[in-house]
């Protein structure tokens, strides 16, 4: 099972990790939390109609990495296109910044509870229930995303990647790149049998 995700029964994936992939792998859900950003949270006492309707950003973030998690709805062909990816930004983006923290904050915790159990052991079983296993699926394809836009990965060299020299200064991103692609691609084939 080490790094390879299975199957529980009833749903849902376990997959057995050490203390270093435990520590990377939080390391990076946090990581990508704080790139995500806060969020607008609502006043406890906000009327919740309101908060329904509450307008987000309307430009695409100037960040690469942000911009490939928020990509624009339409493209930019035309004023018309751009002007409906903006009003399309300005109604979606906050809800699904929200999605995308609470699937790393998911992760974190996951994570969090592992290590207090696991502690001294030198790793453990992670088990995630069904709706905690579709979190992860999202985070992981969150991290690899940002990963790969930090790295300039493209389609035409993914099979350089693996033939890097150790004196790349990449290397380690790219280590974790093709690591967590193997962790989705594990939990996407648990998940669909």
């Amino acid at each position: 099972m080490a790094g390879h995700f299975e199957t529980l029964p009833g749903g849902g994936a376990a997959v057995a990790l050490d203390d270093v992939e435990i520590s990377i792998l939080r390391s990076l859900a946090v990581q990508l939390m704080e790139l995500i950003g806060p969020g607008d949270e609502p006043a406890k006492d906000a009327d919740p109609l309101a908060a329904l309707f509450a307008e987000g950003p309307s430009k695409p973030p100037s960040d690469p990495a942000l911009k490939r998690l928020f990509p624009d709805a339409y493209g930019d062909d035309s004023e018309e296109l751009r002007a409906a990816a903006s009003d399309f930004r300005r109604y979606t983006e906050n809800d699904l910044r929200a999605r995308k923290r609470d699937d790393a904050l998911v992760v974190v915790r996951a994570l969090d509870g592992l290590s207090a159990e696991a502690a001294g052991e030198g790793g453990a079983v992670l088990k995630l229930t069904p709706d905690e296993s579709r979190a992860w699926l999202g985070a992981l394809n969150d991290l690899r995303l940002t990963i790969g836009t930090r790295l300039e990965v493209t389609d035409e060299e993914g099979e350089q990647l693996y033939r890097l020299p150790d004196s790349d200064p990449r290397k380690p991103m790219v280590m974790a790149y093709l690591w967590l692609g193997a962790l989705q691609e594990s939990l996407v084939e648990t998940l669909m049998s």
